[in-house]
């Protein structure tokens, strides 16, 4: 398992890797268009489950349809 190693190379990548910009959306990790969707489909899930529970019987669902579209459009769009 003698494999030899460019130390130099690695000193390169690390260097490259530090000047890569620091995400510009509100999310603290780096994402892609389908992980965000991923977190507002799944932030929609838990929502509507949320607002059944303990919500639903003085406001209607479709305010929470409303909202969570909202702000998985947000979400997706500046995240």
């Amino acid at each position: 398992m003698d494999h030899p190693v460019d130390l130099d190379a690695a000193d390169e990548e690390l260097a490259l890797a530090a000047r890569r910009p620091a995400p510009e959306g509100f999310l603290p990790i780096v994402t892609n268009w389908f992980d965000r969707l991923f977190m507002g489909i799944y932030l929609f899930v838990a929502l509507e489950l949320l607002w059944m529970r303990f919500l639903e019987a003085t406001i209607p669902l479709t305010v929470c349809h409303v909202l969570a579209l909202a702000l998985g459009v947000l979400i997706v769009w500046k995240g």
